[in-house]
């Protein structure tokens, strides 16, 4: 085959080649535009992209809550951040590709280029060729598998941004927990103190008390009452959090089911704090320990840059006068660090840094997954102690003195003042014993989700 029929039949491959790109070109848009106009005009579609969030209609359990804070959007962003770094590694995982080149050179403009054929008998040096480059160093593989450790490590942060919204959601859940039930304590003690301010009043009729005291009912009885309206405020703000960090929606958000822990064994508050999980095997900890390796591996990719690539081709020539099957064979190779230049010091000691920024922050890691597991359990430990305190003894005490109170008031052995000042104590006690519980029910659900 002569020189001339190689490049007619180049020009009609590449043409042709192109060509079926066309209608796939066309129908792609065509698709486009469709499914363009479906998502306009489909409700599915738009509810597809503008989501309403899930509507609770009864009140959220514990485990509803944690398995909702699974897959709310802070997850979702991490599950993202992976798809891309899975695209990274498709991206890192290749070869160059070859290219090709054609020329039109030695074109006479004094002389003209002569009559004929523009292909066979014009003077025009006519070529095409080949050329493709020869990664040395191993640079595909390190390439790729540094994009590989980032792909691994953005899988173990889907697993630690799982583990943070669920520690998250748990406080809010217990929040809202320990607001409804506040409510339902204060809303007795106001009802209580409505009473007392209505007995009062009657007695101050009947000349049986002073008004004074009476006033002192009536303050405490708006007092109790303006109490019940701060905590439904209060469950109304909890209930937000709530509904943010699970993306449940609806008057379900107001409530929780009272999924309260049991009740810590006296064993719990004396556990030995040198007794803590491996925390080698936590989602943060082994995320930063897969970007170290992605350092190691983008160090050596650093490196292997010093053996330079070689680009290889070659190339048919047509010149009419001169010849009609000239060919080309050339090879190419930059020429780092001769003389002395420059031979990438500067890629290397930036990724020599990053290494060791990735191995420091190894070690923060480490250290903060250990400092917070003992937090943890120290939290545990003190919260099981004060409930059980107030379980055993501070509440049930409570109870009885105001209970006296209460009797040694209605047969005359009591002042109003000292009425008060017990129901009072008693309410201070009752709180204190809802943070007691509210605190443990947290410390204990982040223990049980930190030592998985």
């Amino acid at each position: 085959m002569s020189i001339r029929h190689f490049f007619i039949f180049s020009a009609l491959g590449l043409g042709l080649s192109a060509g079926p790109c066309l209608p796939a070109v066309a129908q792609n848009n065509g698709a486009q535009s469709a499914t363009h106009n479906a998502a306009n005009t489909s409700p599915k579609a738009g509810a597809a992209t503008f989501a309403s969030p899930p509507v609770a209609s009864t009140p959220l359990s514990i485990s509803q809550a944690l398995e909702a804070a699974r897959n709310n959007l802070d997850v979702s962003l991490a599950r993202r951040a992976l798809a891309a770094a899975q695209g990274d590694v498709a991206a890192a995982d290749h070869a160059p590709a070859p290219t090709l080149s054609a020329k039109a050179a030695s074109i006479d403009l004094q002389n003209g280029i002569g009559g004929g054929n523009l292909f066979s008998q014009k003077r025009i040096d006519k070529g095409i060729g080949l050329d493709w480059t020869w990664e040395r160093g191993n640079k595909r593989a390190l390439r790729t598998l540094a994009a590989q450790r980032i792909a691994t490590a953005a899988q173990a942060d889907i697993g630690e941004a799982q583990e943070q919204q669920q520690l998250a959601t748990s406080a809010a859940f217990y929040d809202v927990l320990a607001a409804q039930e506040r409510i339902e304590q204060l809303s007795a003690i106001a009802s209580s103190a409505a009473q007392l301010a209505s007995t009062a009043a009657r007695r101050v009729k009947a000349g049986d008390l002073a008004a004074q005291d009476a006033s002192r009912t009536e303050i405490e009885a708006q007092r109790a009452a303006t109490d019940v309206v701060t905590a439904r405020f209060d469950r109304q703000r909890v209930a937000l959090v709530l509904a943010q960090l699970t993306g449940f929606a609806g008057p379900g958000m107001q409530f929780a089911q009272p999924d309260w822990p049991a009740k810590p064994a006296p064993d719990d508050a004396f556990t030995d704090l040198n007794n803590l999980p491996n925390v080698d095997k936590r989602d943060d900890v082994l995320a930063a320990q897969q970007r170290v390796e992605a350092a190691r591996a983008a160090l050596d990719l650093a490196g292997s840059q010093k053996k330079a690539d070689i680009t290889v081709g070659s190339s048919f020539d047509h010149y009419p006068g001169t010849s009609t099957r000239l060919l080309e064979v050339r090879m190419q190779m930059p020429l780092y660090g001769l003389f002395g230049g420059y031979n990438f010091q500067g890629e290397i000691a930036r990724a020599q840094a990053q290494l060791e920024q990735a191995q420091d922050q190894y070690e923060k890691t480490r250290r903060t997954a250990t400092a917070e597991l003992q937090r943890l359990q120290q939290d545990k430990q003190g919260a099981a102690a004060r409930q059980l305190s107030y379980d055993d003894s501070i509440l049930p005490r409570a109870r009885k003195v105001a209970d006296m109170a209460e009797l040694a008031y209605t047969k005359g052995a009591m002042s109003l003042t000292e009425l008060i000042d017990a129901r009072r104590t008693l309410r201070s006690i009752l709180i204190e014993d809802l943070a007691a519980r509210t605190d443990y029910a947290k410390a204990a659900q982040a223990w049980l989700i930190r030592q998985k």
